[in-house]
């Protein structure tokens, strides 16, 4: 009753309207506000019993947090109670869904470090994350003619009532060209059902010290008087600014720096505060995580900020690396960050005198320790005028981890070979994991409930139990039951593209999904062209179709990458193509989902009845929507890659569609493949592939003169053990039902509460 009359009481001296005739924005504010009273005072309690405790600190240029409403409540017990409350007064809790997501990432590096904040919190375990509070997020994804369009993503404009802003940490962040100051936003990490602790995402925005000039304001000069305010907020206006121009990579440089600096010295005030001046015990207290290369200026800072307190730099350089630790998430050469060191000696001078010091100091030792000259120059942070952030990360880390078993392996055979080699004990797995608290308990709420109802409850906060499920994979009332789960979430999926984009799927179709951030390797193109494979097949009479499918495609690509954009101009061509034959479209229909975030994620994966994990073997580090997928009980369909791999071994290849190359195939294959041979000699590839001839005549010649990513070779596979799946689906209802369920109940060890306990005791020793 006390959260019900708070709801009111904010309502009405807030806003000034009650229940019943608030907008949603108020209405959501106030619940939100409301939920946040309850758990002030246990957030505080926490974070002073960890001010003195050895804790961790996660620092991403990512937080996909989603849309925090519903979890929130979830974890608070209050879901329930919220939603009658609102349906007492004729307000609807699905309304909330008008309330677009923070979306302050790209994809499943932001995600895992929202899930990894979420485990930590349900296992009692300090984890502070640290990043920045991006007005605009990612972008908000339209489609014009087929072409993805970008739109400023301003989700601040419904509030962020979760957050609470603390003024008195307040950074100085010093540029070039001036001071910026960083001010922290704090988000509460909420564990399940008041168990665990209470931990805190830290979010950074900029600010100027002289956002308003007044006297150039009566000068007449309005747009020089509001400069210093516009300079600052460009730091954190939008994440990953578009990096194919100078200026955008000055920019993303400079938001890197901004955020790692904030948080070492807001590291430095909670030891100088709570813990002593005795800056030599520093790495006793913290462990730093850094999720990828953008926050590797971290590492300097740190060596910078003890210096300037009086610290000798040999000192200062080994507490760094007692504190550090780096998780590689991919093993594309390209991806790993490099910058030009003219621009980065301009930009971030200070720092890169301690980048140029830590390199001798690194070749010396290298040297003292007999290694060959060739191997000690692949190994320089300082080499052919980049700043190689990988090789920093490696070099100042105590430990680094791969994501997934077969990222790790070819991290220590592959990219990271010649460290390996030096240090064989330092490269270590860690494979990634989900929540499943939002993943399962809160997007499918339907099929949680069965669960629980068969196992108990205790899978939300242990996923171990989840093994509990195996025995009903053959059970026939809890195959039919499961199968009813699934046609709701079909349903619903269907009910909420029609509201939202007005496009009309049926739930009677089988429906085939591949949604996750676009990139060559992940083939979003090999997706597209099996569509064209079986479109051609089903129009000659050489292919059936067991029954109606749907591929459904949800994906962003970076607005520089003009190929991943032709990608999505092809999958849309594609379904139109399909769309106007009237006879195939009735069996078979492609449809690509707009503007794909987490909130359309957790619609998408519930109703799923095939996951399309479609990499080439190799190139996906671990992927983390292939596990979200298999805690719903959808089979995989996919190549031997990332922690398909993992998933296939827990769960059974029997009970999954694998197919394609293997990595040590791509391996041995590259440099001698010859993609234009497959294109002439099999008829079915050939067709599948012509329609790219004239509209997408780039993507048509990487296909024929090169296919760095083996699409083509790969293709037949991919048709194949698709219509394979749907044939279990349409024709062995019973049996694919147990599959799904088999999934499920290998799923446990997928879990992010599993992964941060193991950072915890071998990684980060909390």
């Amino acid at each position: 009753m006390q959260y019900e009359n708070t709801i009111r009481n904010i309502l009405k001296n807030e806003y000034r309207k009650t229940v019943q005739n608030a907008d949603v924005t108020a209405l959501y504010n106030a619940v939100a506000k409301a939920a946040l009273y309850r758990v002030q005072n246990d957030w505080d309690q926490c974070r002073l019993k960890q001010s003195k405790k050895r804790r961790a600190c996660y620092l991403s240029a990512e937080f996909l947090i989603g849309r925090l409403i519903y979890s929130n409540l979830l974890h608070l017990g209050l879901l329930d109670e919220t939603a009658e409350y609102l349906a007492g007064a004729g307000r609807d809790i699905r309304e909330f869904e008008q309330i677009e997501d923070a979306a302050l990432g790209n994809g499943g590096l932001g995600r895992l470090a929202a899930c990894f904040l979420d485990a930590a919190a349900q296992q009692g375990k300090p984890l502070t994350g640290y990043g920045i509070r991006y007005k605009y997020g990612l972008f908000r994804q339209a489609i014009e003619n087929g072409a993805q369009q970008e739109f400023p993503d301003d989700w601040q404009r419904f509030g962020d009532p979760f957050a609470v802003r603390r003024p008195e940490l307040r950074y100085q962040i010093p540029f070039k060209d001036g001071v910026i100051y960083a001010v922290a936003y704090d988000l509460p990490v909420i564990p399940y059902g008041n168990a665990g602790c209470i931990n805190t995402l830290r979010l950074f925005e900029a600010e100027s010290d002289h956002p308003f000039d007044f006297a150039l304001f009566n000068a007449g000069k309005y747009a020089a008087a509001v400069r210093g305010g516009e300079n600052a907020a460009r730091l954190h206006y939008c994440l990953y600014p578009n990096d194919a121009h100078k200026a955008g990579r000055l920019l993303r440089l400079r938001q890197e720096y901004f955020f790692t600096s904030a948080a070492i010295q807001d590291m430095l005030r909670a030891f100088e505060q709570h813990i002593g001046a005795d800056l030599v015990k520093f790495c006793d207290y913290f462990a730093v995580q850094l999720n990828d290369t953008h926050p590797v200026l971290a590492i300097l800072e740190l060596i910078y900020r003890l210096t300037q307190r009086g610290m000798d730099f040999e000192t200062a350089a080994h507490i760094a690396k007692k504190t550090f630790r780096y998780t590689n998430h991919t093993v594309l050469p390209e991806a790993l960050e490099q910058w030009d060191a003219g621009l980065f000696k301009s930009a971030l001078p200070h720092l890169y005198k301690i980048a140029d010091r830590l390199n001798k100091q690194m070749v010396q030792s290298l040297f003292d320790m007999g290694i060959d000259k060739d191997r000690i120059n692949r190994m320089q942070i300082l080499r052919d005028g980049r700043v190689h952030m990988a090789n920093l990360a490696v070099y100042m880390s105590e430990k680094v981890n791969g994501v997934a078993r077969l990222h790790t392996e070819i991290l220590k055979e592959r990219v990271l070979a010649d460290w390996n080699a030096t240090d064989p004990h330092r490269i270590v797995n860690c494979t990634n994991g989900v929540t499943q608290r939002r993943w399962l308990r809160l997007c499918n709420p339907g099929l949680s409930a069965l669960i629980t109802e068969k196992i108990g409850d205790g899978w939300i906060t242990d996923f171990r139990k989840f093994e509990a499920l195996a025995p009903y994979a053959a059970d026939s009332d809890f195959q039919n039951r499961f199968i009813a789960c699934r046609q709701q979430n079909k349903q619903a999926l269907c009910d909420w593209l029609r509201r939202q984009y007005g496009i009309e799927l049926s739930a009677d179709a089988a429906i085939c999904v591949q949604a996750k951030r676009l990139h060559e390797y992940k083939r979003q193109l090999l997706g597209a062209l099996g569509a064209l494979y079986l479109y051609f097949g089903v129009k000659d009479g050489s292919i059936t179709l067991p029954c109606p499918v749907t591929t459904l495609f949800a994906a962003k690509a970076a607005p520089g990458y003009i190929a991943a954009k032709e990608i999505i101009r092809l999958i849309h061509h594609v379904a139109n193509i399909i769309e106007q034959d009237a006879q195939v479209s009735r069996q078979l229909r492609v449809v690509f989902v707009p503007n794909y975030n987490v909130s359309a994620a957790e619609k998408l994966i519930p109703a799923a009845d095939l996951s399309e994990q479609l990499s080439t073997a190799g190139f996906e580090a671990s992927g983390t929507g292939n596990m979200k997928f298999m805690l719903n009980g959808t089979p995989t369909l996919g190549t031997y890659d990332g922690a398909n791999i993992e998933i296939v071994q827990a769960a059974g290849e029997e009970n999954n569609y694998i197919f394609g190359m293997r990595a040590d195939e791509v391996q041995a294959a590259s440099g001698h493949y010859e993609p234009k041979k497959i294109y002439q000699t099999d008829e079915r590839i050939k067709r599948a592939v012509d329609p790219l001839q004239q509209e997408f005549s780039e993507l048509f010649a990487e296909l024929l003169q090169q296919d760095r990513y083996f699409v083509l070779a790969d293709l037949n596979g991919y048709v194949q053990k698709k219509l394979q799946a749907l044939e279990d689906y349409a024709n062995h209802p019973a049996a694919y039902a147990e599959k799904c369920i088999q999934n499920m109940a290998a799923a446990g060890r997928f879990s992010a509460d599993r992964t941060i306990l193991e950072y915890c005791a071998d990684i980060w020793q909390i």
